[in-house]
């Protein structure tokens, strides 16, 4: 799979791939996203970065079981920056998801062989 990020999520969020308004401020929120994953071990050790809609998630990782999570796990961090409910229960449950997806994403990771993101 060779799809954009950029688009994916912006996809997620109900904006249109060919409207740029926000795109800057979506790049920012994913790439805040990403910086937590690769603390978490995820990704790149040299870390990674969307800076347009050229960055694919296959670049970010090949694994596709972990890809599945990281998908939902970003589109979710990034829907709670850029657009966050309006009502304190579905605040809360997409805080609770997020919190899930990034306890699996870690423990399926640290199975894996764990490489810490600030060795040397």
């Amino acid at each position: 799979m060779t799809e954009s990020i950029l688009t994916s999520v912006k996809k997620n969020l109900g904006l249109p791939e060919d409207y740029t308004v926000y795109d800057a401020d979506v790049m920012m929120h994913i790439n805040s996203v990403l910086n937590v994953l690769h603390q978490l071990g995820v990704g790149p050790a040299e870390g990674f970065q969307v800076n347009g809609k050229n960055e694919t998630w296959t670049a970010f990782t090949q694994d596709n079981i972990l890809l599945n999570s990281v998908k939902t796990y970003i589109f979710l961090r990034v829907r709670l920056l850029f657009d966050p409910p309006t009502t304190s229960f579905h605040l809360e449950a997409l805080k609770e998801q997020i919190k899930e997806f990034e306890w699996r994403i870690n423990v399926y990771r640290e199975g894996q062989e764990w490489v810490s993101p600030f060795a040397t």
